[in-house]
């Protein structure tokens, strides 16, 4: 493997407080503060003036439908999907089929990364038999099975004995538990946000208390038996407040919120278009400004996309009757400098690390930071370069987004991974 040189970026490594036109160099995989001059002539050199070169990006909510739903997404295309959008790390949710409950499916997931993976990919286990929140799963097999976390994902675990018993294991076993929040008893048959918007379009409505609920007590679960609960895509504006209280206790939450839920609200379902048909449902303005109230205060950790594909065929059929998600990989970072730097004024190195070093410390990953001797995984990107998004011909199995078609501003140029160049020019080069 050649050295790599990369010459007159804007280097921004939020880990080590870094930011300057520079130099960034790798030898055997590794980021290397120099290179010799012998070196320098066999490296590789890509000229990235007027590009940010930083940590490669990690998304700990990625769904990659293998085993079992490979006419959605595969872990090689879900792979290919994440190095266009400039991520070297994802984890990857266990809601396959069959579900990721033992060690042999981990085992399974793993084999295929090794085989077709151009990232890194990290499997999580479930926190009960088949996701069914009757009885756990055996956590601490998934656990030398090599997963990073435990969750049951879109089916939140609805008894608050058995989530107890889940949060002492996870403790015991130093596993966070990644958890999606909804009361079930509260959204029968909803397929939006809960409110005027609902009542306008004749839709049943999914009010935020579903998720404010589960909020409330996984904080309390969590206070009660010190383990590490991380809550996904959180989208409603008292979900924000009730985490910035418990932290405010010490409580060992995190949390995250999506580029949808930061960029969109539900007056985009006016069309009755399924590509905004989401779990957590797209809220209220309100709830969006709050969200991002809760990026920039760190009451909310991080950025996930919550890479959800299905097949058109799935997603077109009435509004009630397709699947929730959408897919975000290759969006992902675009909208969020949309959103957050260009629209609501957020330093650019802070959105990075809300993308790369504060993800990877959530799941303990050795991902997300540019210091010397750390793997050379690595994003560089045009942040002003306008591109329309065409999600028909994108990278994932699937199409299902609701940017398909729009034009956004900046754009991953190259993806490297230990070193490796995956991805260049539009291109996959793995």
């Amino acid at each position: 493997m050649p050295s790599l040189w990369i010459s007159n970026a804007r280097i921004i490594d939020p880990a080590g407080k870094r930011d300057e036109v520079g130099d960034l160099f790798m030898a055997n995989g590794r980021i290397v503060s120099s290179l010799s001059a012998a070196d320098k002539k066999k490296a590789k050199k890509i000229d990235a003036t007027g590009l940010v070169a930083c940590p490669g990006l990690v998304d700990i909510h990625v769904h990659l439908r293998e085993p079992g739903q490979t006419h959605k997404e595969t872990i090689e295309t879900g792979a290919r999907a994440a190095a266009a959008g400039g991520f070297t790390s994802v984890v990857c949710m266990p809601n396959t089929a069959p579900v990721a409950d033992t060690a042999g499916t981990i085992q399974q997931i793993k084999d295929s990364i090794a085989r077709t993976a151009c990232i890194k990919i990290y499997p999580t286990g479930c926190i009960t038999v088949g996701m069914k929140g009757q009885a756990l799963a055996p956590i601490g097999s998934l656990k030398r099975a090599g997963v990073i976390a435990i969750t049951d994902d879109g089916d939140c675990v609805q008894s608050n004995e058995l989530m107890r018993r889940a949060c002492e294991y996870a403790r015991m076993f130093d596993l966070p538990i990644m958890d999606h929040c909804q009361d079930h008893s509260m959204t029968v048959g909803a397929v939006m946000n809960e409110g005027t918007v609902s009542t306008r379009l004749g839709l049943r409505g999914w009010p935020n208390a579903a998720e404010d609920l589960i909020v409330a007590r996984n904080a309390i679960l969590s206070e009660y038996t010190g383990a590490h609960i991380h809550l996904q895509h959180i989208s409603s504006k008292f979900s924000v407040e009730i985490i910035r209280r418990a932290k405010k206790r010490g409580v060992r939450i995190t949390a995250e919120a999506t580029p949808h839920h930061i960029a969109l609200t539900d007056e985009a379902l006016g069309t009755y278009d399924t590509n905004f048909k989401m779990n957590p449902p797209l809220r209220t303005e309100e709830d969006r400004l709050e969200i991002i109230a809760g990026l920039r205060d760190g009451t909310l950790d991080i950025l996930a996309t919550d890479h959800a594909p299905h097949t058109d065929y799935e997603k077109d059929k009435e509004f009630d009757y397709a699947p929730n998600g959408i897919l975000g990989l290759e969006t992902a970072l675009a909208v969020s400098l949309d959103v957050l730097v260009r629209q609501n004024k957020f330093k650019l190195a802070y959105v990075i690390d809300l993308l790369t070093r504060r993800p990877a410390q959530i799941v303990k990953l050795d991902a997300g930071t540019l210091a010397a001797g750390a793997a050379a995984d690595v994003c560089l990107f045009d942040p002003e370069e306008k591109w329309v998004y065409d999600a028909k011909a994108g990278f994932s199995k699937s199409s299902n987004s609701p940017w398909h078609g729009q034009t956004l501003r900046g754009r991953v140029k190259t993806t490297i991974v230990d070193g490796r160049v995956v991805f260049a020019d539009g291109r996959i080069t793995r």
